[in-house]
């Protein structure tokens, strides 16, 4: 047998087969339609002075800044996490993950509930913050970064996880023969490697910390100029003025979908 007889023969690359065509621009249109609605109903004449109505404003500098902050701390947070369910063993290290996703399955308000059972004025480490140190929580701006937090720091430590455990281990190994320290391979050798998993984990984050609502509501409130987000705002429309609501959804979802496409390129790609 030649050499050229004993080569694989080539397959079709990027060809989708037929009968997977339809399932997938069924699912295309159902997830594009809504938001297709959503610029169809908007009140384009009235557009620009909704959207620069103090209220708007406040409630969309709100949901930025907290959901920057929200960000912030996940990654202070998360990043470490997900690191020790990567790369250490420990006694339930199982339960701790299962513990970790439980806020991806849950419905926020839940989470919402449990914070407030935690964190409130007569909650179980609430109490004492009130008691001690003269602070509460619910109800004020932090509460709103503590609900973003807890929903969406999920999101980061998965994927960072993942990309932790499919770096290549063997440049850390190099490092440490080089005689490195465990903290200079982390932050020298480790964490350029996953960068990229970081990133797109943060971008999920911010954006689900930008769009939370259950948990926001249950455990912050919704006072205007306060603690009222976006979505709550969006919510609090709905319910008089519907066009309102749909100009306050437009901005949220073109936030959206500004940050996700500037980053995409950047973060999210392979």
């Amino acid at each position: 047998m030649s050499r050229r007889d004993r080569r694989v023969p080539r397959t079709r690359s990027g060809r989708m087969p037929w009968v997977l065509v339809l399932p997938a621009l069924a699912g295309l249109l159902f997830l594009v339609s809504p938001f297709a609605g959503l610029l169809l109903r908007a009140p384009w004449p009235t557009m620009g002075r909704r959207i620069t109505e103090p209220e708007v404003l406040a409630a969309l500098w709100l949901s930025l800044s907290t959901a920057t902050v929200a960000t912030l701390v996940s990654l202070f947070l998360g990043v470490p996490l997900a690191w020790m369910l990567a790369r250490t063993e420990f006694p339930g290290r199982r339960l701790a993950r299962a513990l970790v996703t439980i806020p991806l399955v849950i419905p926020p308000v839940v989470g919402g509930v449990a914070l407030l059972l935690v964190l409130g004025r007569n909650g179980v480490v609430g109490q004492y913050l009130h008691s001690w140190f003269a602070i509460t929580l619910p109800f004020t701006p932090t509460a709103v970064v503590i609900a973003q937090v807890f929903v969406a720091m999920p999101f980061l430590v998965i994927s960072v996880e993942g990309a932790l455990r499919g770096a290549d281990r063997r440049y850390e190994e190099a490092a440490a023969t080089l005689g490195a320290s465990r903290v200079t391979i982390f932050t020298r050798v480790t964490l350029p490697m996953v960068l990229p998993g970081i990133g797109a984990g943060a971008v999920l984050c911010w954006a689900r910390a930008l769009g939370e609502f259950g948990a926001t509501i249950t455990f912050a409130g919704n006072f205007p100029g306060t603690t009222q987000t976006m979505p709550l705002a969006v919510y609090v429309a709905m319910q008089r003025d519907p066009e309102a609501a749909i100009v306050l959804s437009l901005v949220l979802l073109l936030v959206c979908l500004a940050v996700l496409a500037a980053l995409r390129e950047r973060w999210t790609n392979p």
